[in-house]
């Protein structure tokens, strides 16, 4: 079933309004969500709008609150986000160091108490939109198991890396796990085997079973060690700039609410050998010979563009079951 990006995009207008949102925050929100299923990202579009509604209607998520400056350090600013929509919050912050990045040259914001900015990769597409180096990260409630460890005590913080190109900008958007729980979860929806392990099953072998990954709690992080040292670095870095929860701290509330994110921004002038510099090292990395005959290597964020063009143009890909709850919101 497919759904036109318009349509889906009023349906999230639709409920967002009944629910009593300001309009242009409203407009705001089902945009980003809208943009997020045409991207691909379904986990953090359509598939995870009820879940943003119902945290609304728990209060969790604050429709009416605004992000407050509470300090400014030369090319650093700490906001708190006072439980906003984490969308909200996060294109806010973004759009304050791009703006500082153009003056400055470079822009730091972190944000505390803020919420689930959805798909991280929407900021770093922000930035690189007005010709700007987007980098963002943020903690998570704890599901990942330190390495050697089984229970969860790191975040999945998810790193964003966007860099400005003419012919389609270079965005990293990823989760310091395998796989996203996100995209566990869309695994297992549709019955479907992880093309590669994504976790442990309660016996503790690797497993390509994304219910039993679910059921054991111990997501594989990327890089093993290394993706586990990266998921406690983020978290160390959100929590020291934002001086907001860490990922203990959000853990121990029972609810993934009041996270800490950092977004910055490094303006770095459009100039002939910047684009020459880009395209070289682009096309030395896909200039490798290709593991499978007929197959194709990729940057990041070529899929992106790949999939949100066929996207407008056939419709959007769409669950049905999730949509016709949409509907009925």
């Amino acid at each position: 079933m497919k759904i036109p990006f318009d349509t889906l995009q009023s349906e999230f207008l639709r409920v967002l309004l009944k629910l009593n949102m300001d309009p242009a925050k409203a407009q705001q929100c089902a945009t980003i969500f809208a943009e997020n299923s045409r991207d691909g990202v379904y986990t953090h579009g359509l598939n995870r709008f009820p879940t943003f509604v119902e945290l609304i209607k728990e209060g969790l998520v604050d429709m009416n609150a605004e992000p407050v400056l509470e300090n400014h350090l030369g090319i650093i600013e700490q906001w708190n986000g006072n439980y906003a929509a984490g969308m909200l919050n996060a294109t806010h912050c973004m759009q304050r160091a791009v703006d500082m990045a153009k003056q400055n040259g470079l822009g730091c914001v972190a944000i505390r108490n803020t919420n689930h900015w959805m798909r991280g990769g929407t900021y770093g597409w922000q930035a690189a939109n007005q010709g700007c180096i987007g980098i963002c990260f943020t903690n998570t409630i704890a599901n990942v198991p330190p390495w050697g460890g089984i229970d969860p005590r790191l975040g999945n913080n998810p790193l964003i890396i966007a860099v400005p190109r003419q012919n389609g900008h270079v965005v990293l958007d990823m989760a310091v796990s395998q796989y996203s729980f996100g995209k566990l979860m869309q695994y297992q929806s549709n019955n479907q085997e992880l093309p590669l392990p994504g976790g442990y099953d309660n016996d503790g072998k690797l497993s390509t079973n994304a219910t039993d990954i679910i059921a054991s709690k111990r997501i594989l992080p990327i890089g093993f060690w290394k993706g586990s040292g990266l998921s406690l670095m983020l978290d160390l870095l959100v929590t020291i700039l934002s001086q907001g929860r860490s990922t203990k701290a959000i853990t121990e509330t029972g609810k993934e609410a009041g996270v800490s994110q950092v977004f910055i921004a490094i303006h770095q002038p459009d100039t002939e050998l910047t684009r020459q510099l880009i395209e070289q090292i682009l096309d030395y990395a896909k200039s490798s010979r290709p593991e499978k005959e007929g197959g194709t290597i990729s940057y990041p964020g070529e899929n992106t563009l790949r999939t949100r063009a066929q996207n407008i143009k056939e419709g959007i890909p769409v669950d049905e079951g999730i949509w016709n709850k949409v509907l009925a919101l």
